[in-house]
């Protein structure tokens, strides 16, 4: 597999939305406890615990900029959590939902010859091959369903 990081959102981020509890789109932050998995934080990218509060609010993804960009619903921790900082890993929140692998040249254009949608268990090789591929600058993964970004990965 080509080398590769799954990058977070900027601790900087989760720190001014816990701070000032609203969003990158002026909205007010939503707080809720965790009653059944299904929240992944996009800063140390694991799922919050049943019991622990996370914040619900809109992120500015930092790329793709242009025509293919859009803001995401992302959740945070409530409390201070590590920033992940792995290597050639595949964040835990990918593992467990069906995703969507989006790569984008170095213009920001997506390449929809290498995007694709799989369990998060089996999406090793279409990462591989998008991360792999000259023509990629970054990949974004997000939900399948839902379509909310799960992380960015950038070559290590």
């Amino acid at each position: 597999m080509s080398r590769f990081r799954c990058v977070p959102m900027p601790t900087e981020t989760a720190l001014r939305f816990r701070a000032t509890m609203r969003d990158d789109a002026g909205n007010a932050i939503i707080r809720r406890t965790v009653t059944e998995p299904g929240a992944p934080c996009r800063h140390c990218l694991r799922d919050a615990e049943v019991g622990e509060d996370v914040l619900l609010g809109s992120y500015d993804l930092p790329g793709p900029r242009g025509i293919y960009w859009t803001p995401s619903p992302i959740f945070v921790h409530a409390h201070d959590c590590e920033r992940y900082d792995r290597a050639d890993h595949v964040a835990e929140i990918v593992r467990p939902r069906l995703v969507s692998v989006r790569a984008y040249d170095a213009d920001q254009l997506c390449l929809y010859d290498l995007g694709h949608v799989a369990d998060g268990g089996d999406i090793d090789e279409a990462l591989d091959r998008a991360i792999g591929d000259p023509r990629t600058s970054f990949v974004n993964i997000h939900t399948a369903r839902p379509g909310c970004l799960l992380c960015r990965v950038e070559r290590a």
